[in-house]
């Protein structure tokens, strides 16, 4: 506490003007006091000689003895304390005192805007003059000795407030008493500038009551900067520094020295990432700093790191070449195994990869390999030294080349490092004939067309093709040989489906026979213009005319149910089973509009055939990549091609034999919902964002009655139409929880999306339709607030520990009452008792028919902020989301919260707010402002 002070002297006089000042004494001086107060010599307590004023006629009735100071500047005071020092003499200790003797004085202060009093102005009663107290003696005097009396001073305080002129007049009123005023000292409280929680607060003066709190805000120390909420700290009547609120940490590159008060630039060779309390660290080897204030630490030449090492793990370099590649050649195929290389560079995350060229055959020099060759297990990103190569060309010479690559070889300006074989391929057998097709039939025969295999390994010699009834054994079967791609096939019986397979002979041998395919012969009468049956040897499944002309499958009913394709032993077995094949041919790419986590997002034009062309959404796959990589991005469409609801995204197939590797999907031209609603701020109804939430809840019961959880269901993943038609998309997580710290959305250690996720799923990984039931109260929040952002700038573990505290994110504003209790129903902790989607979407159906339902608004202060907490109109603006308008208010004058105020609808349209939503929400703020003004008002009242 800090105090400024002022001092009735003692037995000195002078002139000097009176102000209040807390760095030296001044001393307070009577100005004029009425006849009865002398100034006199006399002792304390101590016996020590002292000048004093005092007054005793207690033998004369109806005393009226004042004595003021001179003025006193309030200096910014709005409370003031007087601390007085006196004595008074025991009434009873005066022989024949009169009845109206007294023991007590009275305190008054006048207040005003200029040292204009005078002897006889303001006059010497109560009213002008305010009074303080009756003040009375807790000891008086009787006793007297040699010297003379002796007096026992007492001590008392008092406070006055609030004061708000320029400043005021002390006065003491004796009616009667023998007494004598000794010492006053004029003070008020103050809090000091201090430093704390990383900020400096300025000296700060109590408030006008003594139980008042004043709010200061802090500014950062230097090269600091606030966390969480504005920092604050409160100065009380005692002038004492509580409740502290926010703090200031030292920004990145900068440490906490000097107990907190001093943020000093880390040192050359030193280092600081992020803000914090943290101290800077010592940079890590291979790694340097270019200046002082570091927030990383640079690579020295030829050393590198990812974006996804940590800051303080050494710079690391490429890795040597592999050692010792062995090859072992089985006709077309071969098998390579090598020695890891001496030196990975530091590193543990060493992959291989492999180049396969093909050299001689009349080509000149060698040449990059086909697409035909197969890797097993891939091609590239191998994590154990060795690879089966097959599909090779028969009699050639191939050079392969084994990379060691690790996660910085990227970087280097140089082609990794690699050991190289050459081998030669043996003689072989041809490989599979993958297409054919029916070219002509009749009743009794069929003619039939094959290409020829894509690895003929040699002269094809001629082909052999075996055929029987479908409903007969495989080993009743009868060939024909041809010595083109075309046979006829005669003596078949009318009407009848006949299983056709076919294999290709060089002189190493017959190559392995074509998948199965059925073909029909025509029926007696049967118009010959029938359309053909066309079939896949590679897909091996039935193919039928028409289920009118022959049903030959008949599908039971029952409900569909979701099948993880990872389950499959070959998940590239579930892409093809899942997801139709697309000829790149039929996909033409028009423009870029995103990026994905694999690769771009573009739109297109698809035209398939026989069908009208269409506009669709096309991901790509990002060159290379790694099998995995690959395995991953088209698990998406594995899932996604299992589903068929007007409010999941469909998929229209994928292009996995050509380069890039694509998804294709219908395109939704409105985007993602959270960046269409925050465009579209306020233009909707509340029974169209019922009706977007309705559609949201229908995809999702479909999924869940599919037994699938989705696991990251958000408004970013949810997609819109040109009909405000919303579908569930984006089923990346639904399988992976992998390391991903390059998205703040999830965190690091598994991901998930903290502010989505329910929290039995972020603490046990326990992933149910019931946890995607607490993410859709999430989504209903982003819709109902037009694409906020869920609990605003906390961070994720802040919400962690919100959610914990049995905190739930309040209702936006103008939200219906039944719309957030469905959300906090959405919320529940227990995930049992949380609603089926089912029930959502009877629940939604309800408030749809009966609009009644929806008016029920929650109070307008919901969501808006108190105006009181902020210092300007701009900081107010940001915090309601606004702040585009700042340069609107400044201009058109609408600078202080007093003006703002009394704005009105006209005002804002005046100004340039032309957005229904943003004029909506500015005038329930501008009303909430008015609201809590006049609450304001009428307490200080």
């Amino acid at each position: 506490m800090n105090e400024y002070t002022l001092l009735i002297p003692r037995g000195i006089t002078s002139n000097a003007t009176v102000q209040l000042n807390h760095k030296k004494n001044i001393y307070l001086l009577f100005f004029c006091a009425l006849p009865q107060w002398e100034e006199v010599s006399g002792y304390d307590e101590h016996m020590n000689t002292i000048r004093t004023y005092q007054v005793c006629n207690v033998f004369d009735s109806n005393q009226n003895n004042w004595v003021r100071t001179k003025y006193i500047r309030r200096r910014g005071a709005q409370r003031i304390h007087v601390e007085m020092k006196f004595s008074v003499r025991d009434c009873s200790s005066i022989p024949n005192v009169p009845g109206s003797c007294k023991e007590t004085f009275n305190l008054y202060y006048y207040e005003s805007d200029s040292d204009t009093a005078t002897r006889t102005s303001p006059a010497w009663m109560e009213n002008p003059w305010i009074k303080v107290d009756t003040i009375a003696a807790d000891e008086s005097f009787s006793q007297v000795d040699l010297g003379g009396r002796v007096m026992k001073i007492n001590t008392e305080v008092r406070s006055f407030g609030p004061v708000s002129k320029n400043g005021f007049y002390l006065a003491f009123q004796d009616y009667g008493g023998c007494m004598s005023l000794i010492a006053v000292r004029v003070f008020y409280r103050k809090c000091p500038r201090i430093i704390t929680n990383g900020a400096l607060f300025q000296e700060t003066l109590s408030g006008a009551e003594s139980t008042s709190l004043v709010a200061a805000r802090g500014v950062c120390i230097p090269n600091a900067e606030e966390v969480d909420v504005p920092i604050k700290l409160y100065c009380n009547g005692d002038g004492e520094w509580m409740v502290p609120i926010g703090r200031c940490m030292c920004k990145a590159g900068n440490e906490a020295v000097e107990n907190g008060t001093v943020c000093r630039a880390c040192p050359s060779g030193f280092f600081k990432p992020t803000q914090g309390d943290e101290s800077c660290m010592q940079c890590p080897i291979n790694s340097r700093t270019t200046s002082e204030g570091a927030i990383n630490c640079i690579c020295r030449n030829g050393y590198y790191r990812t974006d996804s090492d940590p800051l303080q793990m050494p710079c690391t370099t490429v890795p040597s070449a592999p050692q010792t590649v062995i090859s072992s050649v089985n006709e077309t195929s071969v098998m390579l195994e090598w020695m890891p290389p001496r030196d990975s560079g530091g590193r543990e995350d060493v992959v291989y990869n492999i180049i396969c060229k093909s050299c001689g055959g009349g080509r000149g020099g060698c040449t990059r390999c086909g697409d035909n060759v197969q890797f097993l297990p891939r091609q590239l990103g191998l994590t154990k030294s060795r690879v089966y190569i097959s599909d090779l060309l028969a009699h050639t010479q191939y050079t392969f080349e084994v990379q060691a690559v690790n996660g910085v070889s990227d970087q280097s300006p140089y082609s990794p490092q690699y050991a190289s074989v050459n081998i030669t391929t043996n003689q072989a057998a041809p490989s599979t004939v993958s297409i054919m097709h029916q070219v002509s039939r009749t009743v009794d025969s069929i003619t039939l067309s094959w290409s020829q295999p894509d690895q003929p390994n040699g002269v094809i010699l001629d082909y052999e093709l075996q055929y029987y009834e479908k409903d007969q054994s495989e080993y009743n079967s009868t060939t024909i040989r041809s010595q083109t791609n075309t046979a006829v096939i005669r003596g078949l019986k009318s009407g009848s489906i006949y299983v056709f397979q076919v294999r290709a002979r060089t002189v190493a041998g017959f190559g392995r026979y074509s998948g199965k395919l059925y073909f029909q012969t025509m029926t007696e009468g049967e118009n010959s213009k029938l359309p053909l049956i066309i079939g896949s040897a590679a897909a091996g499944l039935v193919f039928l005319i028409a289920l009118w002309l022959f049903p030959i499958f008949q599908v039971s009913p029952g409900m569909k149910i979701y099948i993880d394709p990872f389950t499959y032993e070959d998940p590239n077995e579930a892409v093809r089973e899942f997801a139709k094949e697309i000829d790149i041919s039929c996909v033409k790419i028009e423009q870029v509009i995103g990026a994905g986590e694999f690769g771009e997002v573009c739109s297109g034009n698809l035209k398939l055939p026989g069908k009208r062309e269409m506009f669709v959404a096309i991901k790509t796959l990002k060159s290379g990549y790694t099998e995995k990589q690959r395995r991953d991005f088209l698990s998406e469409a594995s899932i996604m091609g299992q589903f068929d609801h007007p409010n999941v995204i469909h998929l229209e197939g994928v292009v996995t034999k050509s380069s890039p590797v694509m998804i294709i999907t219908e395109f939704m031209e409105n985007g993602s919902l959270d960046t269409f609603l925050r465009q579209n701020d306020g233009q909707f109804t509340v029974i169209q964002l019922v009706g977007m939430l309705r559609g949201i809840a229908s995809g999702m019961k479909y999924l869940a009655d599919m037994n699938y959880v989705h696991r990251d269901l958000a408004a970013r993943n949810i997609l819109v139409n040109s009909n405000l038609v919303c579908k569930v998309s984006d089923f990346g997580l639904s399988r992976f929880l992998e390391d991903d710290t390059s998205d703040p959305t999830y965190t690091s250690g598994g991901k998930i999306p903290i502010r989505w996720t329910a929290p039995e799923a972020i603490q046990y990984r326990k992933f149910t339709s019931a946890s995607d039931v607490w993410s859709y109260g999430i989504v209903m929040w982003e819709v109902m607030s037009y694409g906020e952002r869920p609990y605003w700038d906390m961070t994720n573990q802040d919400v962690i520990n919100a959610i914990e505290q049995d905190y739930r994110l309040p209702p936006p504003m103008d939200c219906p009452n039944a719309l957030h209790q469905l959300m906090l129903d959405c919320w529940q902790k227990d995930r049992n008792n949380r609603p089926k989607f089912s029930q959502i979407v009877n629940n939604l159906d309800k408030m749809i028919r009966n609009p009644n339902t929806l008016k029920a608004m929650t109070p307008l202060s919901s969501g808006i902020p108190d105006f009181s907490t902020f210092s300007t109109v701009d900081e107010w603006l940001d915090a309601i989301k606004m702040g585009q308008y700042k340069e609107n208010f400044a201009n058109s004058d609408f600078s202080t919260f007093d003006v703002v105020s009394q704005m009105t609808m006209d005002d804002i349209l005046r100004i340039g707010v032309t957005l229904a939503g943003h004029q909506k929400k500015i005038l329930n703020s501008v009303q909430m402002m008015r609201a809590q003004m006049n609450q304001i008002q009428s307490v200080e009242v």
